[in-house]
This record gives C-alpha cells, structure tokens and sequence, in this order.
C-alpha cells in the first residue's frame, strides 16, 4: 500500500535538515509562503497537476514533472482547480548543484522518457526511504539522490535536443555492441527511418551510424589504454565484428592502428577522445 504523509510540511526545520513527502492532495491542498522558505524544494509529480505562483508568475507541473524552487522565494503553491496532485517532495538546504540550473524562481522540467526519467524516479524513492528509515548515514544518502536529480536536469537543459534524438542515444549507449538498424529505433521514437536520420543529423551533426562509431572506437580506446584489452579484444567489446573495419575507422580517428596505440603506455588520467 502506498504510504502518504499526514505531518505539517509548513514548520520551518533546522539548518541543514532535509525533510521529505509523499503527497495526495485534492485541490483545496494550497500552501503560501510570503516570506519564502530558508531552504530549497524539489518535487516530482506523480500524477495529476499542481501549480507554484512566485511572483515571476505561474508555473504548473504535470507528471514526470519536476520542480526545483530556490530558497528564499515568496510562494503558493497547490493543486490546480478540478484536479488532484500526487507528488514525492523534499525540502533542502542549498547545494552547490543548485549553481549548474538557470537562475529562476522556479524550475519545471520534463526529462525525456528512458533512462533518465527512471534515474530521477529511483532517486526520489530512495530520497524519500532514506528520510524515513535514518539509518546510517541517512543524510548524506539524501543528498545524493538530490545531487542526482539536480545534476539530470541540468544536463537536460544543457542539451536542449530533440526529446526524439535523445531517447535514441540512450538507445544507443544500452546496445552499443549489437547490430544498429536505424529502423528499430525509429520504431522505438515512432519515425520513420529517413525521418529519424534526417531529425539525428540535423540535431547532432553527423549520422547515426557515425555516432556510433565514434563512440565505439573512444571506448575501445579506453579498453586498450587503461584496461589491458588487446586489439581485437577491445573491437569485439564495443561490437565491431569486423577486425579490417574497426583497425581502417580507428587509424583515421587516432592516426595510428590500434595495436601500437594498445602498446604505448597508460597514463594516469589520461582520457582518450
């Protein structure tokens, strides 16, 4: 059975407290503040829809929504008129992530469907358990399932790509090994396969089977350089089936075959492009 906290979220909490919530409410559920808060919030909505009125304005957050508030921001914020609002918060005093997001009153972002939403899902449950059970180390857990969440928004709007291109380089980095047939993951963001090929390079910059390639051959790179894989060990690693292939991509990438770049020495920190 879904638990749903009951406790006041309105009392202000020591500095450096994080507080937590698992919330639904219908739409008489409001909270204001006219002095903000002395701490940061962030939520994810479950289901159903909710608004924060700051005086920027009106933001609305819908499912696999999230909302990030800073600290010190006069709000309201509840259920919209007719709906009903579920939603994992929590309350947190100021991390230096907070420097990586646009400086706003209030944040809502989507994270593009894949693995990204489900990292930012898993965060907020472990955020919420990690609160309730205080076991060791409970706070510093919960920070960082913030740090996460915070750090997969920032990336999301770093990238400011199609949603589309997105989930297909997730696609990509799961099965980096496997065949890639473009019209399996056109199937996958519903395109077709000339369209996704035109949306990825227009996007990108270059081809999909290019992308793929590349990141292929800087793995294989890193096998070679820090893990001891042979040659032929690191191209069948990263899916090349075909040795001649992989060996003619790599010398036009790095300027050399990869036997003599898997001879040359590792060196600390050394990262591979």
């Amino acid at each position: 059975m879904i638990r749903f906290d009951r406790f006041s979220e309105n009392d202000d909490a020591p500095g450096g407290t994080i507080i937590t919530g698992h919330f639904r409410e219908n739409d008489r559920y409001a909270i204001q503040r006219p002095a903000g808060r002395p701490d940061c919030l962030i939520a994810l909505t479950i289901s159903g829809e909710g608004y924060f009125r700051t005086p920027s304005g009106e933001r609305r957050c819908q499912a696999d929504q999230i909302a990030i508030m800073r600290r010190g921001v006069p709000h309201e914020y509840g259920t919209v008129p007719g709906q009903h609002w579920e939603f994992i918060w929590a309350h947190f005093s100021q991390l230096s992530e907070i420097g990586c997001l646009p400086d706003e009153d209030v944040l809502v972002v989507e994270l593009p469907e894949g693995d990204s939403r489900q990292r930012a899902s898993r965060a907020f449950h472990s955020l919420l358990r990690d609160s309730r059970e205080r076991s060791a180390y409970w706070h510093a857990l919960c920070e960082n399932a913030i740090q996460e969440v915070l750090l997969l928004v920032a990336q999301r709007l770093e990238k400011r790509i199609d949603p589309r291109v997105e989930r297909v380089l997730q696609l990509l980095t799961k099965s980096m090994q496997e065949e890639m047939r473009v019209d399996r993951l056109a199937g996958a963001v519903n395109l077709s396969a000339s369209r996704l090929s035109h949306l990825f390079k227009q996007e990108m910059g270059i081809s999909i089977l290019d992308y793929l390639n590349d990141m292929r051959l800087r793995q294989a790179a890193l096998l070679m350089r820090h893990m001891g894989r042979s040659a032929t060990e690191a191209s069948l690693d990263v899916g090349f089936n075909n040795y001649n292939h992989f060996a003619a991509l790599f010398r036009r990438k790095h300027g050399t075959s990869p036997r003599s770049f898997a001879k040359q020495p590792s060196e600390l920190g050394n990262h591979e492009e």
